[in-house]
């Protein structure tokens, strides 16, 4: 959610509204970069951050759901 409100966001930023630590938030964006939910472009000194709406939740119980839909419910 924050990532798709603010592409631009520091590391440090989307660790404080999250609620975790910068190590545990570069880990998360490392495996959602991986699996292809996110891309990460580098801009200057920056990063820049995509989320890949069109792919589907990995939970099996919502696995045929598309992330969008969520991104909907909140934008």
């Amino acid at each position: 959610m924050h990532l798709s409100r603010y592409p631009d966001s520091r590391v440090r930023d989307i660790a404080d509204t999250v609620g975790i630590t910068e190590r545990s938030a570069q880990a998360i964006l490392a495996d959602l970069e991986e699996s292809g939910y996110v891309t990460i472009t580098r801009i200057g000194r920056r990063n820049s951050y995509k989320v890949n709406a069109g792919l589907k939740f990995r939970h099996p119980s919502e696995a045929s759901k598309p992330i969008s839909s969520l991104l909907k419910i909140f934008s």
